[in-house]
């Protein structure tokens, strides 16, 4: 029996998803994730090889690390525009190009303005998979099963970030530590980021085997071929209306452009203010800046070295485990609940973590936390971690790819994304400094502070999309 459109009451096309099928494209569109992670993580076990070796101050390597999200930022913006009219998989196949040219450019960098200059380039590819992925996985997956296989794309960078911080580690061990050489006289931290060539490769592989995404068919007039994924991939029986609905809400007379997300509320649209307020949220609670500096933070408390990447890589164990709980209820308890409870658990995570580097000694290199603050810290941060990953990380992910009407999804998303780059840029930029001048703990205290206002927003300002179809945007307006 069809299922009524939860919009219009009326019958929807009947849909039996070949759960494979569509498992198995998800999986190869989120490639992109697992190198957004890898890329974005790896740099964490090379960040003090690469100071000593280029003899960088405090501010020009922190400049080096966050460069990356500069591109991320520029990718995300032009990412939605271009799949519009290229294609989502040519685009794919574009960005792992440019994950390979960063990987190579990386690794053989003779200075550090030619290393920010491909870092810049790998933030661009970043930046673009960011985009490309859960809107991909939104249009082609079954709205039963949408928000499970859309945080697949979370999975794969949280398994992205394990394995750049697990071979960062071997590589250390290795070399006997970051600035040690191994094979053909390259130091171990050039040898980190050349690992990245390897998914690089497969991600540009894969995005040449996958369908189309049915949305943009449609929209260059393919009908044939849009039905043809609907039917084999998605699982849709009644293709012929499916195709109407679709088509409806594309309005295809029209090319998508950034006008159309001029709104009545502050010149753009509300959902999008809800779309880039989530998105910034997610960065502002500091999950990256437990990621990208979490080997030098924990040496800063008492861990050695090898400590410190043992340390990192058990949290981004973690990290990708604790992603499970939402690929299993995301779809089950809703969006809103999990991301509710995500941010009760964040605060109280952080929160610890906060009263912990209150009681530092020290400062700059030399802070230590005395007694059972150490341990306290450790468990705090690793509680965050625990219920960003199991709720905000992927979530976010999932609500801003099926949050906004067809006719602007992959601008939109674009915008959003490039919002999460840009708060992404600030708190990495900012949490060195604010750590070696004013204290770990005022970062986290205000990290403390945006999981409260996340858990407002959310309780006031976010709808609920789990099961329904996306064309059941076009009435969608913010919780008042």
């Amino acid at each position: 029996m069809p299922v009524n459109n939860p919009k219009s009451g009326q019958p929807s096309p009947e849909v039996q998803p070949h759960l494979g099928k569509v498992i198995g494209v998800s999986v190869a569109a989120a490639v992109g994730g697992l190198l957004f992670g890898f890329d974005t993580a790896v740099v964490n076990g090379a960040v003090d090889a690469i100071q000593e070796d280029f003899g960088l101050g405090e501010a020009v390597l922190g400049f080096t690390v966050a460069i990356t999200l500069l591109g991320c930022a520029a990718g995300a913006w032009f990412a939605g525009e271009l799949a519009d009219r290229l294609g989502r998989k040519r685009v794919m196949f574009g960005a792992a190009v440019l994950f390979l040219v960063n990987s190579v450019g990386s690794g053989f960098a003779i200075s550090e303005w030619d290393l920010m200059l491909w870092r810049l380039v790998g933030g661009v590819a970043i930046g673009v998979a960011s985009v490309i992925a859960p809107g991909y996985i939104a249009e082609i997956a079954p709205a039963k099963w949408r928000g499970g296989l859309a945080s697949i794309q979370q999975l794969a960078i949280t398994v992205g970030i394990f394995a750049a911080l697990l071979s960062d580690a071997w590589l250390a061990d290795l070399a006997g530590g970051a600035a040690g050489e191994l094979w053909w006289g390259l130091s171990a931290w050039r040898w980190m980021l050349l690992v990245g060539v390897v998914p690089a490769i497969i991600y540009g592989v894969l995005s040449l085997t996958i369908p189309e995404s049915p949305h943009y068919l449609i929209r260059g007039g393919r009908d044939a071929e849009a039905a043809h994924v609907l039917s084999r991939v998605t699982g849709i029986r009644d293709t012929s209306t499916k195709l109407a609905e679709i088509r409806s809400t594309l309005r295809m007379e029209d090319r998508t452009s950034l006008r159309d997300l001029r709104g009545s509320v502050l010149g753009l649209q509300p959902i999008l203010w809800v779309g880039m307020a989530v998105a910034a949220l997610q960065q502002l609670v500091g999950i990256n800046a437990i990621f990208y500096y979490s080997t030098t933070l924990w040496q800063s408390v008492g861990f050695s070295e090898s400590d410190s990447f043992t340390t990192s890589v058990i949290t981004s164990i973690i990290n990708v485990a604790m992603t499970f709980v939402a690929i299993f209820f995301v779809d089950r308890i809703g969006r809103r609940k999990l991301l509710l409870v995500g941010s009760a658990g964040m605060f109280a995570g952080l929160l610890a973590a906060t009263v912990s580097f209150a009681q530092a000694t020290g400062s700059g290199a030399d802070v230590s936390l005395p007694g059972i603050w150490g341990p306290v810290a450790l468990v705090g941060a690793n509680l965050f971690v625990v219920f960003f990953a199991a709720t905000w990380g992927p979530v976010m992910w999932v609500t801003l790819g099926e949050m906004f009407p067809n006719k602007i999804r992959s601008i939109a998303l674009g915008v959003a994304t490039m919002v999460n780059w840009i708060f992404n840029f600030i708190v990495t930029l900012a949490f060195p400094w604010v750590s070696e001048n004013l204290g770990v703990w005022i970062m986290y205290a205000v990290f403390t502070g945006f999981a409260v206002v996340s858990f407002w927003f959310v309780k006031t300002r976010l709808q609920e999309y789990a099961g329904r179809e996306l064309e059941d945007r076009e009435d969608l307006i913010p919780v008042r």
